[in-house]
């Protein structure tokens, strides 16, 4: 559209309403789409390609976790990214590079789609997604109940965030930067070497 003042035109910006879609909407589109999308606020939100590095750790902490985790007296079931993770207080939806569950995962549909009971969650941080991971898809997983340990791993040098729930709001950090210590998992009482995280890694 212009308008014109003299014989100068000036060009007015039209904001279009943003689509906003249903969940079932976005659980339909997603099924036959060939990349990933996070459904946020009515909104499908196309995820980043993840690189090569990003994968290796998130292949190496699945295998680690159900290691460790299958030592346990309970039952632990580990979950790769493919897994969708959902708030329903939010009507909101991730995915997540690593969760766990314990005994017996929990879903928000028949269809057996939507988790909402991860009891360990981990992410692996890249420039684009580190802000996000670190605090706004932090703050959507405090709303679950099951959540016990929030991780977040850097792909291009050892460092690793653990955030443990201490009680409903409290939450204890602890920082890792040594390849040669490992990672407390302290909500099921076990670790994972860093060595065996970064496995086949280049790091800085």
């Amino acid at each position: 559209m212009e308008t014109f003042a003299g014989h100068v035109p000036i060009r007015l910006k039209i904001n279009r309403p943003i689509r906003k879609y249903t969940l079932e909407e976005y659980l339909r589109k997603e099924a036959k789409s060939e990349e990933k999308h996070e459904y946020i606020n009515g909104q499908i939100i196309k995820m980043p390609n993840a690189k090569g590095p990003h994968n290796i750790i998130s292949g190496n902490m699945i295998a680690e976790m159900k290691a460790a985790l299958k030592q346990l007296p309970k039952k632990y079931i580990v979950f790769p990214s493919d897994q969708k993770v959902y708030f329903p207080s939010l009507n909101e939806g991730v995915y997540a590079d690593t969760l766990a569950v314990c005994e017996k995962p929990l879903y928000w549909d028949d269809a057996e789609i939507l988790l909402i009971n991860p009891i360990i969650v981990v992410e692996v941080l890249s420039k684009s997604t580190q802000k996000y991971d670190r605090f706004s898809k932090f703050d959507k997983y405090k709303t679950l109940e099951s959540i016990r340990e929030y991780v977040l791993i850097r792909q291009d040098e050892c460092y690793a965030e653990v955030w443990h729930r201490l009680r409903p709001g409290f939450w204890q950090e602890t920082i890792i930067t040594d390849i040669n210590d490992a990672l407390p998992l302290q909500s099921v009482g076990v670790s994972i070497p860093m060595q065996n995280i970064y496995e086949n890694v280049d790091l800085k």
